[in-house]
């Protein structure tokens, strides 16, 4: 069995960003892999391009990847100020890889982080999730509206 690896990428996630590093710090095109697993298993992030993808890292508070072997098979991100306000964004797990606790393992440690365990709200958007999300406290609100302005 190849050996699963969470990685806890500092702030901006310079190594992955620019060089590409997976598990162990070692070059495994790990940008293009994480393009690849939007790509195929996010329908709101397909068509990402490597240079969207560094300036979304690079501006990231917390980042987190999970691995198997030398494939990336879970992904998640924050932005916060880190008090009262954070937003998590992007938490994907490979199609091939769900039900296996590997959601769970990315949001609590996204959860548990240094900058996000303690801001007073945090947001996320899910599509067709709720009840996987329900399990850590987020619930649905309906006394607010979702507005976006998109260019």
């Amino acid at each position: 069995m190849k050996e699963i690896s969470l990685i806890k990428h500092g702030k901006g996630a310079l190594g992955l960003r620019i060089f590409g590093l997976g598990p162990n710090l070692k070059p495994t095109n790990g940008l293009i892999k994480l393009q690849k697993l939007l790509d195929t298993n996010a329908f709101w992030a397909k068509n990402r391009t490597i240079n969207d993808l560094r300036k979304c890292l690079a501006n990231s508070d917390v980042v987190i990847s999970l691995w198997v072997g030398e494939e990336i098979v879970g992904f998640g991100r924050a932005l916060t100020d880190g008090i009262y306000r954070g937003v998590l964004w992007d938490i994907v797990i490979d199609q091939n890889h769900q039900g296996k606790g590997f959601g769970t393992l990315i949001l609590n440690n996204l959860l548990s982080s240094k900058k996000i365990k303690n801001t007073k709200k945090l947001y996320l958007m899910t599509t067709n999730k709720k009840l996987f999300y329900s399990q850590f406290e987020f619930k649905e609100v309906t006394s607010q509206n979702l507005l976006i302005r998109e260019i």
